[in-house]
């Protein structure tokens, strides 16, 4: 490890700084991922064949376990977003203390001048594409697989990689609740999958932050608009604006409902169906997967 990295006007004093921090270069990763953006499409169009042509090939086939697996990729993931949440986070709350709102949504120094900050929003980006491994699970292990959960990790794949070749100021916003909220989540599932079982509240908060979660993406982007129309420079185009909050208020719908059947719908014959699901968590009585 070396020595503290620190601008004192826009990042935060970390105590530490490993050296694949210090080393990142943000400009070499924009220009790649510029020059590569068509693999997004491809991978999604390589994912949605794996997982319904899987999902055909599973229909007279037992279903796998995988619980050893399982618990390794859930377990990897909780360290990942852990990780990426303790080194992220610290820079929006010192944008936010020391330089307000219109910064935090505006100006993408969390990428430029923050290489602690500016690495794990790379590999934030980079995560989107093996967490698709997700769907794989449930497609061997002959679970539901509910439009909610590809649709998601589709659009925030495409949409991660297309803001990042724009530094996208808004998006440190999306990424700090990003991990934080999986941080919660992929610890849920690590425990699942270890045979322990959480209380049901639990997975209700789950659903309850990834809602939240939804709000206040469509207020940053709303914020951002008004910057945008009121003649402030702002570093996020209106293009990406409008996918970005439509993404979100579509996800916002989607959980709702998720949330409302799982837990609030009267119909037990609903409840006994539902499973937990890498963008929702729904455990029910009959749950046997983890």
């Amino acid at each position: 490890m070396n020595s503290a990295y620190l601008d004192a006007g826009t990042t935060p004093n970390y105590s530490y700084v490993f050296n694949f921090e210090e080393e990142f270069v943000h400009q070499d990763t924009r220009v790649w991922m510029s020059k590569n953006w068509t693999y997004g499409f491809y991978y999604v169009g390589i994912y949605m064949v794996l997982i319904f042509g899987g999902q055909w090939y599973m229909q007279s086939r037992p279903r796998f376990q995988l619980a050893g697996i399982l618990c390794v990729w859930n377990t990897a993931l909780a360290l990942f977003s852990i990780c990426g949440a303790t080194r992220t986070a610290p820079e929006l709350f010192h944008v936010l203390k020391n330089h307000g709102l219109y910064h935090s949504i505006c100006v993408p120094s969390f990428i430029e001048q923050d290489r602690v900050s500016g690495f794990w929003t790379w590999m934030f980006v980079l995560s989107k594409l093996p967490e698709l491994g997700d769907t794989v699970f449930i497609v061997l292990r002959k679970q539901p697989l509910i439009f909610l959960h590809w649709y998601h990790h589709i659009t925030v794949l495409l949409y991660s990689w297309y803001s990042y070749t724009e530094y996208t100021a808004s998006a440190r916003w999306f990424i700090v609740m990003n991990y934080c909220v999986h941080s919660v989540m992929y610890s849920y599932y690590a425990l699942k999958s270890m045979k322990y079982s959480p209380p049901r509240p639990f997975a209700m908060l789950i659903t309850a932050l990834q809602l939240t979660q939804m709000i206040v993406g469509c207020c940053v982007n709303v914020w951002a608009y008004q910057y945008l129309k009121a003649g402030q420079g702002c570093h996020i185009s209106s293009f990406n604006i409008k996918l970005s909050i439509a993404m979100y208020f579509s996800y916002f719908v989607l959980f709702a409902r998720f949330f409302q059947k799982a837990y609030l719908s009267s119909d037990k014959k609903s409840k006994g169906r539902e499973r937990i699901t890498t963008n929702g968590v729904a455990p029910s009585m009959k749950e046997k997967a983890l």
